[in-house]
């Protein structure tokens, strides 16, 4: 192994979190599949190890620092190339992943990165955020649901907080500005019975990167009505 693992290392190590070489081994054949299946299929427009490494793998290992305590189920919704959702199963083997994508070609790559490097702690499952929130086997089981999607608080709550178990949580990964995009979601909050518990902003280790947590809490089971129709909650936020 020639990469340089340096700053993963020392930003593990601020933040407390256990690494070793088996770890790292696994995040180095992980990202070699990455690069070699993003030739032919679009996961990321970050392939720069050093980029992939600050953005991917130790901004999805950043939310060790709001996790709660005593998680056993975390799922992954819209987990994309497998961030945060790979690197965490990696990081947290005692914990049970669920990895949900709605593009079956992107699960398809998972399962050969599952399977190559010896997870046996994930799920991965082919489906739309809004008919996995309408699953019976999914709805409300979770004790976390985490994503670093591109949308809307209003509307990523919509799609994660159906699957939170009651007292659960829901975890945005987001950058700035956090407070104007919970006030812009207006009653949404109390539409799907979950209220904003906390919200961390910090700076990535040794960077000028800005980044937040919007920590949510579900405080009863979710309205039937939640998640609407598929397109919908991107279409017409709740507010």
């Amino acid at each position: 192994m020639n990469r340089d693992y340096s700053y993963l290392i020392n930003a593990c190590n601020s933040w407390h979190l256990d690494i070793d070489d088996d770890k790292i081994n696994k995040l180095d054949i992980f990202y070699d599949m990455l690069i070699e299946k993003n030739k032919v299929m679009n996961l990321t427009a970050i392939t720069d190890f050093d980029e992939v490494l600050v953005k991917h793998f130790v901004d999805s290992l950043s939310i060790c620092q709001v996790m709660p305590d005593s998680i056993n189920t975390i799922c992954d919704l819209g987990t994309g190339a497998g961030f945060p959702g790979i690197v965490l199963a990696i990081f947290y083997p005692e914990i049970s992943f669920t990895l949900i994508d709605s593009l079956n070609k992107r699960i398809n790559f998972l399962s050969e990165v599952v399977q190559a490097i010896g997870l046996n702690n994930i799920e991965l499952i082919h489906a739309r955020a809004e008919e996995i929130g309408r699953n019976k086997d999914y709805r409300e089981s979770f004790d976390l649901v985490v994503s670093r999607a591109v949308a809307n608080i209003s509307t990523l709550s919509e799609y994660c907080t159906p699957l939170v178990k009651v007292n659960g949580y829901f975890i945005s990964y987001k950058s700035v500005n956090v407070k104007e995009e919970i006030t812009a979601a207006g009653k949404t909050f109390d539409k799907l019975a979950v209220s904003i518990k906390d919200t961390f902003e910090f700076v990535l280790p040794d960077t000028d990167m800005s980044r937040s947590f919007i920590i949510i809490k579900k405080i009863k089971n979710t309205p039937k009505a939640y998640p609407r129709k598929a397109g919908t909650p991107s279409k017409e936020p709740l507010s």
